[in-house]
C-alpha cells in the first residue's frame, strides 16, 4: 500500500498567510491615508493661492481707482463675500461690477458641512502676522485647522 500524500495547507501555513496579508493590508491603508492627506494639502495650497490672488487683484483695482474707497480704507476687500459678489466699478454708468472669484473655495481641512466662508480665518491689514485678527478688511486668509502638515508645519501658518 502506498502512503497517502497530504494535500492542502496546514493550520500554521494558513495562519502565516493571513498574518502576511494583514500586514500588507495595514501598509496599504496607511499609504491610502497618506495619499488622501497629500491631496487635501494640494487643495489647501490651491485654495489659499486663489483667494490671495483675488485679494491682491481687489487691492490693485482699488489702488488704480477702479473701485471707490474712502480715504481711511486700506483698499483691501471688506469681506470675502465681496470677492464673489462683486463691487461696482467706479465711474461705470451702467453699474458694471468687478468680480474677483467665481466662487469661494473652502478649506479642505475644515468641517465639510460648514459654509466656505466660515472655514477660513481672516487677517486684517492692521493685524500682526504672528497674531492674525479680523478687522475692517481682509488682508489675508489662513486655515483654521489645528492639524499639522506632513512636513510638520501647522496648516494655520501656510
Amino acid at each position: 500500500m502506498k502512503p497517502m500524500c497530504a494535500r492542502g495547507f496546514t493550520l500554521i501555513e494558513l495562519l502565516i498567510t493571513v498574518a502576511i496579508l494583514a500586514l500588507l493590508a495595514g501598509g496599504a491603508m496607511s499609504f491610502a491615508d497618506l495619499a488622501v492627506k497629500r491631496t487635501q494639502e494640494q487643495e489647501l495650497r490651491s485654495a489659499l493661492r486663489q483667494i490671495r490672488e483675488a485679494i491682491d487683484a481687489y487691492k490693485l483695482a482699488a489702488d488704480a481707482g477702479r473701485i471707490t474707497k474712502a480715504t481711511d480704507e486700506s483698499g483691501y476687500p471688506p469681506t470675502l463675500a465681496a470677492l464673489t459678489e462683486g463691487v461696482v466699478e467706479a465711474g461705470s454708468a451702467q453699474g458694471k461690477k468687478l468680480y474677483f472669484l467665481r466662487r469661494l473655495p473652502r478649506d479642505p481641512m475644515a468641517d465639510p458641512g460648514a459654509p466656505a466662508a466660515d472655514t477660513w480665518g481672516l487677517r486684517s491689514a492692521e493685524s500682526d502676522a504672528a497674531n492674525p485678527q479680523p478687522g475692517r478688511d481682509v488682508f489675508d486668509v489662513y486655515s483654521l485647522s489645528p492639524q499639522t502638515s506632513l512636513g510638520g508645519r501647522p496648516y494655520g501658518e501656510w
